[in-house]
This record gives structure tokens, C-alpha cells and sequence, in this order.
């Protein structure tokens, strides 16, 4: 199932259409978090700029990974088979902390591979984990996002069963309140006081896009978050999620937000886990429905774009990265642990160096950049830098893109699997309000 219905005659104005819309967006977002875009190249002088040697292939065999680690480790002899595939498949003991988990143990695998022969068609990739926290956490999860041959249809989703524990910073920016009366105060919070909240959550989630065009994807879909037997060890009334919810007449101890999902899709990147060049842009509503089990109905509007620009033809493992990735309210009511906020992206890796949904809102905004560059010429290891800004609105006053709150850091990655540029990643990274901390995870942030 997907969002507009089309005729063959009208496909390529549709898609052209689509394209212009997305094009424009993201222009205005670009624009507003940078200030700045670069004037447009003459096509008949880019056209004779442009060169005419093919881009060098990528040779994988000249990389080092994880597995050529424990190889040469445990059979030193043995020569790496440079005509046999390399697997797709990669498991490791899934070993973390950070601020929001606590020290984490558990296992986790990752696949990624090519359905069919066509070499046009993009990576599909695909991971599960189930771990155990120091603070109490219980978490399992299985998500895919996989094309099939030639990139006609595009399936995303994943199923979530978790224990979890959430701390709790208020709505907002951390901007100070200066009037307002105890409630007020206490929602905004401007001292950042952490309340934890207990609960089970559930998250089953599946999205279909159809490809109208050459990287461009109609789409629609469900999405069903279940929250039970929440449990708050500040029992006073004057907590964020308790003015909140009697605000906003949602129950103390559970809630659904159960919706449909419509979404428009362009992607160019060259790999869905480490990309060296392309874009990628997703704009779509997501309508939450009582009549579906919702506990209030809503409207929101999300958008995520991301650009990656090699920075050398020779060693295209130079790239710069930018993302911008936004959720906005349009009518109704969300519920509190639903509000879009730090790490609440797809992947949850937004905002590195402050707590999940440390700053969250209504309306909710972050961009981040990011350099990486190799560090050993066989690729083994690699390093980045970043930096984020995060915005928020409140329920007292402060606009969207009033208030910016600032991030950022350095990490390691470890190549873990060459054939599918699966990294290991440890980052060290820092916000205000005295937050800082280690992060790690598989995969690049974004």
C-alpha cells in the first residue's frame, strides 16, 4: 500500500513534482541551520567540468576488519580467501553504557545484503539484539530495511519488547522560567532535576514504499507504541509527566499511540550503513486514531534529510556528513514518553552527549555534522568528529528555533565487517548541564 495513486501517463510528472517539493523543503532547512547556500553551477559548464573517468571501484580485499583480526589471532597461517564472498553477517556481544542505560550486556547481529542481480539495487540490511542493563533494562528488538530487486519496493519496520527505565528532564530547551505558577515551573523545569519512570514497552512498526521514480519512494504504513504498568518513584504531584498528563487528560500508568504512517522517500546514498556519497530524505505524517486503539488522536509531521560528501576520489572514506531531523505537532495530543526529543530518531542516536529525550517538545529539531576520516591505511580503524544543535518548543512561551542547545565529540570505529562497511562505534561526547558520557553502537549515527 502506498500513498497517491498514479496512471503511467502522469508517473513522470508526479514523481518530477515530488522531487521539486522535497528539493524545496530541505533547501529551507538547510538554509535555516546553516545560514548559507552555495549558487548553482551553469549545467553546460558542469557538463565540461565534469570527468570523464569512471569513479575507482572500492577493493575490499585491501581492507582489514574484525574477522582478519581473529583469523590471523587464531590461525596466523591461514591466507584470507580473497575470491570467496564475504558474509554479509556480523555478531558480537553487545557490550555498552552510556547516561540513559547504564553498563549493558547482551548479543547482537547485524546482516546486510543485496537481494537479486541487479547491481543498481540497494544494500538491505537488518539487525536484532537482546540485552540486560545495570539500571534494570530488559531489551530485545529486531528491525529491517530491505529492498527487493531493482529497488520496486522498500520494507522498513521493527518489533520492540522492552523493561524499561526512563529519566525524565521536563518539556523544553532547558530555557529558564522566570513567572509561571508551581505546575508550570515544574513541567519547563529549568534545573533539570531527573525524575525516573518504570514501564513496559512495546513497538510493533511496518512501512511499504513503492518506487515511482529512479531513488524516489511513495509509501504508507502502521505503527502501534504500547506503554504499561508505569511506575514513578517521585510520587509527588508536581512532576513533569504528571502536569503534563493532567493537561493533556491522559491516564498516569498507560497509554497507546497507535497511528498511520504516509511517507515520501528519496535515496542516492551508496550504503545504507556507512555511506560515502548521496542523500537521503524522508518527509511523511504520521495520524494517530482512537477508532485503531489510540489513547488520543493526533497529527504529526516528521522530516529527516541527510547529505554525505566525499571529500577525495582516492580514499572516499573522507567524508563529510550532514542531518537534520525534525518532528512537529500539528493538532491533537501526543503522549508524554511519545513527545519527540533527543535520541528519539528512528535509531535512537540523535543528540549525542545528552540523555534520551533530555530536551523534548511538541515541536522538536536537531541537526548535527560530522567528519570521518581513516586512520590506518587498511581501514581498520577511522575516527570522527561532531557537533549538534538541538531545538525545542515549550508549553511556556519558548519557540521552535529560540533556544539552541549545543553538543559534540569524537570517536573510534572499528571495521567489523568489510563487505557490508559494518563499523563498531565509541564516542566520547559532551553537552551543558554538566552532560557527558561514553556511546556506543554499531553503525554510524546516521
Amino acid at each position: 500500500m502506498y500513498l497517491f495513486t498514479y496512471n503511467p501517463g502522469r508517473k513522470r510528472v508526479g514523481a518530477t513534482l515530488v522531487k521539486v517539493l522535497l528539493i524545496a523543503l530541505f533547501s529551507g532547512v538547510s538554509s535555516l541551520a546553516f545560514g548559507q547556500v552555495s549558487a548553482p553551477v551553469d549545467s553546460l559548464k558542469e557538463d565540461s567540468l565534469r570527468k570523464t573517468k569512471p569513479a575507482p571501484v572500492e577493493n575490499i580485499n585491501k581492507q582489514y576488519d574484525f574477522n582478519d583480526l581473529v583469523r590471523n589471532i587464531f590461525h596466523p597461517k591461514k591466507k584470507a580467501d580473497t575470491l570467496k564472498k564475504k558474509s554479509g553477517i556480523t555478531i558480537i556481544p553487545n557490550i555498552a553504557a552510556n547516561p540513559t542505560i547504564g553498563a549493558q550486556i547482551g548479543i547482537k547481529a547485524v546482516a546486510g545484503r543485496k537481494l537479486g542481480s541487479d547491481p543498481n539495487t540497494l544494500l538491505s540490511v537488518a539487525a536484532t539484539s537482546a540485552s540486560i542493563t545495570t539500571k534494570g533494562i530488559l531489551y530485545f528488538y529486531v528491525n529491517h530495511n530491505v529492498f527487493t530487486p531493482g529497488n520496486k519496493w522498500n520494507f522498513q519496520g521493527n518489533i520492540v519488547a522492552a523493561k524499561t527505565v526512563t529519566p525524565d528532564f521536563g518539556i523544553g530547551i532547558g530555557r529558564q522560567i522566570d513567572s509561571g505558577d508551581p505546575a508550570q515551573k515544574a513541567l519547563a523545569d529549568p534545573s533539570r532535576k531527573v525524575y525516573v519512570i518504570h514501564s513496559q514497552f512495546y513497538n510493533i512498526r511496518e512501512k511499504v514504499y513503492k518506487q515511482i521514480d529512479k531513488n524516489l519512494f511513495l509509501g504508507a504504513g502502521v505503527s502501534f507504541d504500547i506503554r504499561r504498568n508505569m511506575d514513578y518513584k517521585d510520587t509527588s504531584a508536581l512532576t513533569p509527566s504528571n502536569v503534563y498528563n493532567a493537561e493533556h487528560g491522559f491516564p498516569t500508568d498507560h497509554y497507546s499511540a497507535n497511528g498511520f504512517l504516509f511517507n515520501a522517500e528519496y535515496t542516492s546514498r551508496d550504503n545504507q550503513n556507512r555511506a560515502y556519497k548521496g542523500i537521503y530524505a524522508d518527509v511523511g505524517f504520521r495520524v494517530n486514531q482512537t477508532w485503531i486503539g489510540s489513547t488520543k488522536s493526533s497529527v504529526q509531521f516528521t522530516t529527516d534529510f541527510r547529505k554525505y560528501i566525499s571529500l577525495s576520489d582516492s580514499h572516499p572514506e573522507h567524508v563529510i556528513a550532514f542531518w537534520n531531523w525534525g518532528s512537529y505537532l500539528i493538532s491533537g495530543n501526543v503522549p508524554y514518553l511519545e513527545l519527540p526529543g533527543t535520541g528519539r530518531d528512528g535509531a535512537f542516536r540523535s543528540g549525542r552527549g545528552y540523555t534520551t529525550q533530555y530536551f523534548k517538545g511538541t515541536q522538536f529539531n536537531d541537526t548535527e555534522v560530522e567528519y570521518r576520516f581513516p586512520i590506518t591505511r587498511n581501514k581498520f580503524l577511522s575516527g570522527v568528529a561532531f557537533g549538534s544543535l538541538q531545538t525545542a518548543n515549550d508549553e511556556q512561551g519558548t519557540k521552535l528555533f529560540q533556544v539552541f542547545q549545543p553538543g559534540g565529540g569524537g570517536g573510534l570505529r572499528v571495521l567489523f565487517n568489510k563487505a557490508t562497511r559494518t563499523n563498531l562505534c565509541l564516542d566520547y561526547a559532551f553537552g551543558k548541564f554538566g552532560n557527558k558520557g561514553f556511546f556506543l553502537g554499531l553503525n554510524e549515527a546516521f
